[in-house]
């Protein structure tokens, strides 16, 4: 697997190339090739990390997906999901890895669309799919070629990450405050007993979705499909829960002890539980939530990195946001600063 990687600090690209006639012709031969001439291709989603199409032809409805330069790896990864776990991912129509641009069947409304973002008895479906996801991947011994977020490396990554942020000058939207910048580096002592806790557990490092909420997933007449992996790393596999357990929080109004976070957590624990006594899944877990907290920062860093400096404007404080999110409770537990988690 690979290193944890560092997302560069330049601005390097901008995302109105696809707004652009070059790029638009080249997509319409990609869906051409796939599943005939189209007759419409209708942008339904133009974001500084990502833009989707839907597409139709012959009859036929698809979608088509092109990633900034920080999550090209995402087509890749998702056909080769779809290879080592058919039903769980929509069909891969046609995949450029190369370009990173993906066509994919349509599923039909996400859970959002649905207004059931704070379905719990959903969720808990949803979890343990992604939880049976993770170790298939992990069983296929294939290499995802994502970055690697292993909870030993947390130290260091938000020590590396702090300087780097903290560093910038006060104009820049993308900047550390010092006050927080100083708060974080207190913590890297608990940083270090968290990870040790979690390795202590010795759960396999695998896929983590990291952006697993209501948008992201599709449940209707083809079942239940997990989608969007754009900010997929390769870490601890309770992370996973991360997203859901927030989304779902703030759906409900959810104290962190709240029963129907634990039972959508137990169906994810449950996948793992021939591995760990649940006893222990379930006191590790805030530890877990804590460092996924740096899975967030690192998939916005990838995408920070290639923004124009008014995108930036507008995104650039979100890695250090999540960065200052390690110093609150996590979804589930108690307040972990200063308290044995």
């Amino acid at each position: 697997m690979r290193a944890v990687s560092h997302a560069a600090e330049v601005s390097t690209w901008s995302s109105a190339v696809w707004a652009g006639e070059e790029f638009l012709a080249d997509l319409r031969a990609f869906v051409a090739g796939a599943i005939g001439e189209p007759d419409r291709v209708d942008r339904v989603a133009l974001r500084p990390w990502s833009a989707v199409w839907r597409v139709s032809a012959g009859g036929e409805v698809a979608y088509a997906k092109q990633n900034c330069p920080g999550q090209l790896h995402e087509a890749g990864l998702v056909a080769t999901l779809a290879e080592v776990a058919p039903g769980r991912l929509p069909r891969v129509l046609a995949v450029d890895r190369d370009r990173g641009l993906l066509l994919t069947s349509d599923l039909g409304p996400t859970l959002e669309e649905q207004g059931r973002g704070g379905d719990v008895d959903v969720w808990c479906r949803i979890v343990a799919e992604s939880a049976a996801l993770q170790r298939r991947v992990r069983a296929a011994g294939v290499d995802l070629a994502l970055t690697t977020m292993a909870p030993c490396d947390a130290s260091t990554y938000l020590a590396n990450a702090v300087g780097h942020l903290a560093a910038l000058g006060p104009g820049d939207p993308r900047r550390l405050t010092p006050e927080v910048a100083g708060r974080l580096g207190h913590l890297i002592p608990q940083v270090d007993r968290w990870a040790d806790r979690i390795e202590d557990v010795d759960l396999p490092l695998t896929l983590v979705h990291n952006d697993l909420n209501a948008s992201n997933v599709a449940v209707g007449g083809n079942g239940l499909r997990l989608l969007d992996f754009g900010d997929a790393v390769v870490a601890d596999p309770l992370a996973d829960l991360l997203a859901p357990l927030c989304s779902l929080q703030r759906e409900l109004g959810a104290g962190s002890d709240d029963p129907r976070l634990w039972r959508v957590a137990d169906a994810a624990l449950e996948v793992w539980s021939d591995l760990a006594p649940m006893a222990e899944l379930r006191a590790v877990l805030p530890a877990s939530l804590q460092l996924a907290r740096l899975a967030r920062v690192e998939s916005w860093r990838r995408c920070v990195a290639t923004m124009t400096s008014a995108e930036q404007a507008d995104w650039g404080a979100v890695p250090a946001r999540w960065l200052g999110l390690l110093l609150e409770a996590p979804p589930l537990g108690v307040s972990p600063v200063g308290a044995r988690t």
